[in-house]
């Protein structure tokens, strides 16, 4: 596997990091769930750096013009979605609009219709609103009136969901499940504080951020992510961990085969993105708490999910082979 690609992979973490204090772990699984074909979900307190963190990689990323050429109508490069209680599915879908003198339907794009979206505070939208999400998240398609809209690659969301607040809607397992991975920034430390005011406390602190890969970097590392090499015994233990998580004492709703699904495609990717051409079964024992925290219920609300998840990665058996390149 090309070291090249890990090289990239580097230099863009290296300009977001320039602009936004975040963990460089949690920064990499994003990029890698963005490789990946997935989305991701920032849940955290306000103010702790969830918009800016997004719109940083989002203004990583060069836009280019054939990239954004849809076959039934064009592609933004990046748009984003600030949730309030009253936005309906058509602000975000799109609709028809009927033109008078001529008689005809013509529709208006909504936001959703770009390679990249950030959908700021789901949590506010109403479950009717939060649910003209899962065809897009889903299919990577929209249906307006029974026209179909195919949303071309790359295409991803990042969702930031607010902990505490009033008129929050909780977003319901299945939508939940349809993204990838789950991740706190949490709050930064004391120095890095320092650093945030300093940097953000001017008017110019976005000025000559530049984009560093292009568009089509994504499309061609999203194909090879399928090239990247997993052990059956690394997929062995997979199933394991995830069937593990329904019939465990403390968890109420277990994770469906999807997830499986889809931790096996980010580890692919976080490998893909470190420069390798195997999966090491470290790569899913890394990955799997915030991969599926989201995606079980506990039976005791006081008992977080990681506790049960942590668990059955202690008990689940892993062989010293499988940390070989198949």
């Amino acid at each position: 596997m090309s070291s090249g690609i890990k090289e990239s992979i580097e230099l863009l973490m290296r300009n977001i990091k320039r602009l936004i204090s975040v963990d460089t772990k949690k920064l990499e699984y994003i990029i890698a769930a963005e490789i990946a074909g997935g989305h991701v979900i920032l849940a955290d307190s306000h103010g702790v750096g969830k918009t800016s963190l997004a719109r940083a990689l989002a203004r990583s990323i060069r836009w280019r013009p054939e990239d954004m050429a849809a076959e039934d109508i064009n592609m933004e490069g990046f748009n984003r979605i600030q949730c309030t209680v009253d936005l309906l599915p058509q602000d975000i879908l799109g609709y028809n609009r009927f033109i008078g003198h001529s008689g005809e339907l013509v529709f208006n794009k909504g936001p959703v219709f770009a390679h990249f979206v950030l959908c700021d505070e789901i949590n506010l939208l109403t479950p009717k609103t939060q649910g003209s999400f899962l065809q897009v998240m889903e299919e990577q398609s929209v249906t307006i009136e029974g026209k179909h809209y195919r949303l071309h690659d790359p295409f991803f969301i990042i969702a930031t969901m607010n902990l505490r607040g009033v008129h929050l809607f909780p977003l319901p397992a299945p939508q939940l499940d349809r993204f990838m991975i789950r991740l706190s920034l949490g709050y930064p430390s004391e120095a890095d504080e320092r650093e945030i005011i300093g940097r953000h406390g001017r008017m110019d602190a976005w000025e000559n951020f530049e984009s560093v890969i292009d568009s089509g970097d994504l499309i061609r590392w999203k194909k090879m992510v399928d090239e990247v090499q997993m052990h059956p015994e690394v997929s062995a233990y997979i199933v394991d961990c995830v069937r593990r998580t329904r019939g465990h004492p403390d968890i109420e709703t277990g994770a469906s085969p999807r997830a499986g699904v889809r931790i096996s495609r980010l580890v692919r990717s976080l490998a893909l993105c470190r420069g390798l051409d195997y999966v090491p079964v470290d790569f899913v024992k890394e990955i799997f708490i915030p991969a599926m925290a989201h995606r079980i219920t506990t039976r005791d609300p006081a008992i977080p999910p990681e506790a049960p998840l942590e668990n059955i990665l202690d008990a689940a058996p892993v062989e010293p082979r499988k940390q070989e390149s198949p």
